[in-house]
């Protein structure tokens, strides 16, 4: 497996997600939004297994602070240069990607990979 977190050191989901990994003792990369953001690449692989509007957090600070709420913009775009508006933790192994904590999922990928 070779894994990604991103996620924020305060998100609360994202932590649990590091404890479920190193509870198992599988090594990830963990990405800090708030220093570092994604790539155009590594968004446009998550997508494939996530829809866009399912990344983007309506109900973060983020997206109030921006007043996204009332206005149109790129979604791709704005992810990119704002990357404290996506939902966390983004788990990614490869081509696959979550959204939030979702233990059942990883479980399941670990068990594909060790077949």
């Amino acid at each position: 497996m070779n894994l990604q977190i991103f996620g924020t050191r305060k998100c609360h989901d994202t932590r649990k997600a590091e404890m479920f990994f190193k509870e198992r003792r599988i090594s990830y990369q963990f990405i800090d939004l708030a220093e570092k953001g994604m790539s155009a690449g590594e968004l446009k692989n998550i997508q494939r297994s996530v829809p866009l509007e399912a990344l983007i957090d309506t109900e973060g600070k983020e997206y109030e602070r921006r007043n996204l709420k009332y206005l149109r913009f790129d979604k791709e775009k704005t992810l990119l240069n704002y990357p404290l508006l996506l939902k966390t933790p983004v788990v990614r192994d490869g081509n696959r990607a979550t959204v939030g904590y979702c233990p059942d999922v990883w479980k399941g990928w670990m068990n594909a990979s060790q077949k």
